[in-house]
């Protein structure tokens, strides 16, 4: 039995080195040929042995790895493989309304991640729940690279233990910003003009660009702004919360240039006139093909319009050089709009005899932008007809629909007016060259003088917001003066009740001294007193006489604290003596009466020293 067992060691022994020695004579025909840059690090072997397979104690054939001295001994290449580096793993970190990225190791534990959080966070790590990962809920000494993670992860940490964040704070800073006005010094690129605008912290950014197209006329889908604080991020969001500065904030405003526009200030202007038309069979079946909606057709222009022709290809060879030169881009003035039909008999005389004689081409390149659209296709017609109903009405929607093919083709005369378009005319191809220009000329007067309502409603707003700018100026100089003299008089008063303060504690000061000294002195003599008394008559600056009487051998600085003690103290009064004159106060306190002469009467007189 022993020596089964001893055979069946023997054989997995050797069978484990096997493996071994397979395995590092691949890897070391593999590093000959794959060079050192795809991890395999050439190396002089040092003559260490790699141990072998560790077996589980509760295999029935496990045994020790074999030692150097054993007869199994594996043989090594003379290359030795290194680990490659360890991989970076990025981590994005959410709690409440902050990120933190974190960049570490896989060799990392999920502790030190918690460690970055904590100097990030300021939260300590007992209270930090770290979720978020699909392996669940893991120990922090979990290393990384075990839980077989992607390389960009998100995390959120969660404080249950730690009271939420007081919003009454900012509640109340909001509602007060939404109560402030905000004055926005908005620059308009292009002409360099500035508007001086007040919104209150409740308006939306969108209301700013709303009024800004009224000022401009650039339309809210081609304002390019500048200034913008970075939390600005939505037109619904009110100024309050936009991070704008109080109470000025400067922005800047100009026109998007247009793809279509950028192309065709670049090209030589085309004297061929361009109209949709289905010249590729069915490709305006479904307007998402093209890649166009009816907002970008009546407001921005597109790439793929400037992929398929506008108008067809042989228009000219068909009705000469002298057509009108058809617009492309965005429809944001006084429009003529061509509609064209080729099954309509009338389209060929209209094309040959009125919209290309030299009259009308003439007139329409100096005052209209001229745009085609081919209703010849089913696809094209249904497809104008929803950008007409969204744009113009369905009236007019319903005009154009209600129009036999025989009176094709048509011209709509579309005026810009603010934000809306209005259709003025819609002429037929039944007419005549004068009546065709009567009618243009008759809807360019009523443009001209919707044109000179414009600037004067214009020149009123800006003498307006003058007014209001020169009222709004001399009201914040008005502020400023008051502000300045509401300091001044805060600053005056300060220094009033500094120095009353000052001289109250003076006084206070003043009058415990002179208690503590009129305490002090030793009661006064009478008059039939058996020592030798002195009678000191003591005139003051207002004066009244002080009389008291003192014993021959009291010190003079008695007769100071007395003096003192009714108020004039002798650091700032005088005392003389009158025959012969002679100041007091510069003799020895420490001497008697009888001994300065003070003896039995004298009369003195206080004077302020200087």
């Amino acid at each position: 039995m022993a020596s089964n067992m001893d055979r069946e060691m023997i054989l997995a022994d050797f069978q484990g080195t096997s493996e071994i020695i397979c395995f590092q004579l691949l890897m070391a025909a593999i590093n000959g040929v794959i060079p050192q840059e795809n991890g395999i690090l050439q190396s002089d072997y040092g003559g260490e042995t790699i141990p072998g397979p560790a077996f589980d104690s509760s295999h029935p054939a496990s045994a020790p790895a074999p030692s150097s001295s054993s007869a199994f001994r594996p043989v090594m290449p003379s290359r030795q493989i290194v680990e490659r580096q360890p991989r970076m793993l990025n981590f994005r970190v959410e709690y409440r309304d902050r990120n933190v990225d974190v960049v570490l190791e896989d060799s990392c534990t999920v502790g030190e991640i918690k460690q970055i959080l904590e100097n990030e966070l300021q939260i300590p790590v007992s209270k930090m729940l770290l979720k978020g990962s699909k392996t669940g809920d893991v120990e922090d000494s979990t290393v990384l690279k075990s839980l077989h993670l992607p390389k960009n992860n998100s995390l959120y940490v969660l404080t249950p233990d730690l009271p939420p964040p007081s919003s009454s704070t900012h509640a109340g800073a909001l509602q007060e910003s939404l109560n402030q006005n905000f004055m926005l010094i908005i620059t308009h690129r292009e002409v360099q003009r500035e508007y001086n605008l007040n919104f209150s912290g409740s308006s939306t950014i969108q209301e700013v660009k709303r009024n800004v197209h009224d000022l401009t006329s650039i339309p809210i889908r081609h304002q390019l702004w500048e200034g913008w604080p970075t939390s600005a991020t939505d037109d619904s969001m009110c100024l309050a919360e936009s991070g704008l500065s109080y109470p000025c904030h400067r922005l800047t405003v100009g026109r998007r240039s247009s793809p279509v526009q950028t192309r065709e200030q670049s090209e030589e202007q085309s004297t061929d006139v361009h109209m949709v038309s289905d010249s590729d069979g069915d490709n305006f079946e479904d307007a998402s093909e093209f890649g166009v909606d009816d907002g970008e057709v009546f407001g921005m222009a597109s790439s793929a319009l400037r992929k398929s022709p506008m108008m067809p290809e042989n228009f000219s060879s068909r009705y000469g050089d002298c057509h009108p030169v058809f617009f492309t881009g965005s429809l944001e003035a006084l429009l003529a709009i061509y509609l064209h039909h080729d099954e309509s008999v009338l389209t060929n005389v209209f094309c040959s005899q009125m919209l290309c004689a030299e009259s009308i081409v003439s007139y329409l390149s100096q005052n209209f932008i001229t745009w085609a659209w081919d209703l010849t296709k089913d696809a094209n017609r249904a497809r104008f007809l929803t950008m007409c109903n969204r744009h113009f009405g369905s009236v007019v929607a319903q005009t154009i629909r209600t129009q036999e093919t025989d009176q094709f083709p048509l011209f709509l005369i579309i005026m810009g007016k603010r934000s809306s378009n209005e259709v003025l005319n819609v002429i037929q191809g039944n007419t005549t060259v004068d009546e065709l220009m009567m009618r243009l000329m008759a809807a360019m007067e009523i443009f001209t003088a919707q044109q000179q309502e414009d600037i004067k409603d214009e020149d009123e707003r800006e003498t307006r917001e003058n007014v209001k700018r020169e009222q709004d100026e001399a009201y914040r100089l008005s502020l400023e003066a008051d502000r300045a003299k509401r300091e001044a008089h805060e600053r005056e008063m300060a220094e009033q009740f500094r120095l009353e303060q000052i001289r109250k504690e003076q006084l206070e000061e003043r009058e415990a001294i002179r208690l503590s000294l009129e305490q002090a002195l030793p009661p006064e003599p009478k008059e039939e007193n058996a020592e030798p008394v002195s009678k000191l008559r003591i005139r003051t600056p207002s004066g009244e006489f002080l009389e008291r009487r003192f014993l021959d051998c009291n010190k003079l600085q008695i007769v100071f604290d007395f003096v003192a003690s009714k108020g004039f103290p002798w650091d700032e009064f005088k005392l003389l003596s009158t025959f012969p004159r002679r100041d007091v106060t510069q003799l020895d306190p420490k001497k008697s009466l009888l001994e300065v002469k003070l003896f039995p009467q004298e009369t003195l007189f206080l004077e302020a020293k200087e």
